[in-house]
């Protein structure tokens, strides 16, 4: 007669989608061995995982449904004449676990009925020792790389992520993607954290983690920063470093500075011209433009 996928999960075969997976989480959530110390409990736990994998896919449900257990696992002929294809047999991976997993979206969805004053005793799981309070996932992070040009200026970013999201059944879970917008202040520092809370996966028990960007600088050709300064650096030859020169300097607004240098110019030499980096926040102490004019 072969085994009844209908009968373990305390269905009739006129079941639909919904009704499958409204059976399976419950058993499920019954039978896990984590939770259920009886000796039947993994050999159930098995089972319900391979009847929610048959009965859950459309293509092994309707095989299962026309030829049973035997049609299911052998193989069936589909089409007619010369055109017959044989669908080859279903075998069960052996792994209820990743049934589990993909079906809650995570190993530990019983989070949800465990509290330290009171649970959900009608699954027997309320009130063990405290372990239901939901935990957030660790944050993820996430490089911001910006031009000094758009920390001069201020800017928007739009940033794609992929996530896990919670279906409408409260059940299931699929991928999604999502355009998380940062206005760019002017004057950032490298390290400015930009953090988005709750934008990472969802789950049926967990907090979705915070989705955190960190600023890095890109490099520039013509300045480097370090500090609160923007450093540029010139070559000068060896006459001009003795008798004084002046230096153009092209600034980040596309403006032109002719930078006079009245000193004997040794390597590694600097000259300090104020007020000439990003402006900064104003919680934030001003900056300036260090030139390093090397021979």
């Amino acid at each position: 007669m072969g085994i009844d996928y209908y009968a373990i999960l305390g269905l009739t075969r006129s079941a639909v989608d919904a009704d499958i997976k409204k059976a399976y989480r419950k058993l499920a959530l019954k039978y896990h061995p984590d939770k259920n110390q009886e000796p039947i409990a993994p050999d159930k736990f098995r089972q319900t995982g391979e009847a929610f994998d048959v009965l859950s896919d459309a293509q092994r449900k309707a095989v299962y449904d026309q030829f049973g257990e035997e049609g299911l696992k052998n193989g069936v002929p589909v089409g007619n004449g010369e055109d017959v294809l044989w669908l080859p047999g279903y075998t069960f991976h052996g792994d209820p676990h990743k049934v589990f997993s993909d079906f809650f979206g995570g190993n530990n969805p019983f989070s949800e009925f465990f509290d330290d004053n009171h649970g959900d005793h009608s699954n027997g799981f309320g009130g063990l020792s405290g372990r239901g309070r939901k935990k957030q996932d660790p944050s993820i992070e996430r490089d911001l790389v910006l031009s000094l040009e758009e920390i001069f200026h201020g800017c928007t970013k739009k940033m794609k992520i992929s996530r896990r999201v919670m279906n409408e059944d409260g059940h299931t879970s699929s991928i999604r993607d999502k355009i998380l917008t940062i206005s760019v202040q002017k004057g950032w520092r490298e390290g400015t954290r930009i953090t988005f809370p709750k934008e990472g996966d969802q789950g049926p028990n967990n907090i979705p983690a915070d989705i955190v960007f960190v600023v890095r600088d890109k490099p520039h050709p013509r300045f480097a920063r370090e500090s609160n300064n923007l450093v540029f650096v010139a070559k000068v030859l060896l006459g001009k470093a003795l008798t004084g020169c002046s230096v153009d300097l092209p600034t980040l607004d596309g403006r032109l500075l002719t930078i006079p240098i009245n000193d004997i110019i040794s390597p590694g030499y600097e000259k300090i011209v104020p007020g000439e980096a990003c402006r900064y926040p104003k919680t934030q102490r001003p900056r300036r433009l260090n030139h390093s004019i090397r021979h």
